[in-house]
């Protein structure tokens, strides 16, 4: 059977360096595992700084004289392709204006790349006589994982996908990914929290020119999505205890240096970093680890053509959760066809230099303030949009009439015990707060007495005034999910998209 055909799909949005490095990761992987069939890179650009837009597309076509056919998919393009759209579908390809066409959100411009591989599909249907494969990813990742050995280049990624769609029926295959948590600060702070204080009492009872011992503690390995919060709403079990920061300073060195080194890491953590909550990738059997799935990792995963009627559900309301709320609907329409398998790419959440990420919705940033009030809210409702669909699929959703009744019903049912879950895990973490400000602020402890741990120290306060800032009493995170107006407003953009979804998807596959 001919190798099948790859359709490579990447949005990115103002984040050159993060799609340089992705597309390195991918010459070295060939390099080190060639693959007989066709591999073409859509680059989806989603970029609002035209500085940005022109270094994406002269890294398309550097790649592109390496060897390397990667299509720089652009705005003006985009816009041409969905125009025709714009009126039928706004909720799957948005509505912006040509002039600002640029963070229309990695939902909208996933549904935008699927049109355009509908489009190369229609006029390559097939390409070295392989059957096409789509599978999409995100800027932010790597083609390796987080072992020491080969850099990490140890996943054959082509070959054992192209294996397990040539062996087994399955329409959709999610992958996960390692390293950085692909999820938002505003579900791991709590979590994040407990490691911090747990750290800074390890160090309030060592000497500042102790050796370190953060190299002898292990780190306690934990469940899957133990970064997360709330993990028992996914079926996971929470964590529980605290766990270790892995010192990565090399040679001899002092608790000093490691609590140095950790409170230049920390306010990555508003990034999407978690130093001390880092998955790693666990060697297996490939085909042993084919199971079936229920959520969609949309920087990770691979499907035929058929399943390209599965657009991104609900893209223009900017949700997070968007990938898992899709799973929720793939499975419930074709069941085992969906799996999972142990593939995962590394996850690398901030550049190497500033801890930054280049580009994140819904994250506004100063000198030293962090305001996730954004992210916040598009992570409250997305969960509250997953946990509903969830419920409506159990009804037959979308394939079964539900009444307006019953949708709104389960909407309002959803958004109360969501309120109740953040609610709780504010008031946990306005506990941890007030524990981490007076711990910070003993003055018996050695970062205030002994010389040079200024910088440090006010890394940590930093890390605690944004705690406050986006968590504390008054933050506009919680003042939006709790105001009747806000609710109002997004009940009511909630419901006219659930409703609309099922003629969204007869329109949406008529176009496909």
């Amino acid at each position: 059977m001919p190798a099948h055909r790859f359709i490579v799909v990447i949005p990115v949005a103002d984040r050159p360096r993060h799609i340089q490095a992705c597309l390195d990761s991918l010459r070295e992987l060939l390099r080190r595992f060639p693959y007989d069939g066709s591999i073409d890179v859509l680059l989806a650009d989603d970029s609002d700084d035209g500085t940005n837009i022109a270094a994406n597309r002269q890294i398309a076509e550097r790649h592109r004289a390496a060897g390397l056919n990667v299509i720089h998919f652009g705005p003006d393009e985009q816009f041409d392709l969905c125009e025709p759209l714009r009126k039928i579908l706004p909720g799957v390809v948005g509505n912006a204006p040509r002039e600002r066409f640029g963070h229309k959100g990695q939902g909208v411009m996933r549904n935008l790349a699927y049109l355009k591989v509908a489009e190369m599909l229609r006029d390559a249907p097939k390409v070295s006589g392989g059957d096409t494969l789509i599978w999409s990813l995100d800027s932010d990742q790597e083609f390796r994982v987080n072992l020491p050995q080969d850099d990490g280049y140890v996943v054959d990624f082509f070959n054992g996908l192209d294996a397990i769609f040539a062996r087994t029926d399955a329409l959709v295959l999610t992958g996960k990914v390692v390293g950085d948590p692909p999820v938002s600060p505003a579900v791991m702070t709590a979590n994040f929290m407990a490691d911090v204080l747990a750290f800074l009492r390890q160090m309030a009872a060592s000497a500042a020119q102790a050796p370190c011992r953060q190299h002898d503690m292990a780190s306690r390995r934990t469940g899957e999505a133990a970064y997360h919060d709330m993990a028992d709403m996914f079926g996971f079990q929470s964590a529980g205890e605290a766990c270790n920061y892995p010192c990565p300073l090399p040679g001899p060195h002092s608790e000093a240096d490691c609590f140095a080194h950790f409170a230049s890491r920390v306010n990555s953590f508003f990034y999407g970093e978690h130093p001390t909550r880092v998955s790693y990738y666990q060697p297996a059997e490939l085909f042993s680890t084919v199971q079936p799935a229920r959520t969609v990792y949309a920087g990770n995963y691979v499907f035929r053509p058929a399943a390209l009627k599965y657009f991104i559900p609900f893209a223009a309301l900017r949700l997070r959760m968007s990938g898992p709320t899709l799973g929720r609907l793939i499975r419930s329409e074709i069941g085992d066809r969906f799996v999972s398998a142990n593939l995962p790419m590394l996850h690398k959440r901030t550049v190497e230099s500033g801890g930054q990420s280049e580009f994140r919705p819904g994250i506004e940033t100063g000198r030293q303030a962090i305001d996730l009030t954004g992210e916040f809210e598009r992570q409250f409702y997305g969960d509250v949009m997953l946990f509903t669909i969830e419920r409506l699929a159990t009804m037959d959703f979308p394939g079964a009439v539900v009444s307006d009744q019953a949708i709104a019903a389960t909407l309002a049912a959803v958004h109360a015990e969501m309120l109740e879950k953040y609610e709780a895990k504010h008031h946990d973490i306005l506990g941890k707060l007030a524990t981490l400000q007076a711990l910070l602020d003993e003055p018996a402890n050695w970062w205030h007495s002994a010389a040079g741990h200024a910088l440090a120290l006010a890394n940590f306060k930093s890390f605690a005034d944004n705690v406050a800032r986006n968590f504390g009493d008054d933050a506009p995170g919680y003042t939006r999910i709790n105001s009747a107006e806000n609710w109002h407003h997004w009940r009511a953009n909630l419901l006219d998209a659930i409703r609309r979804y099922p003629l969204d998807r007869r329109a949406w596959e008529a176009v496909v």
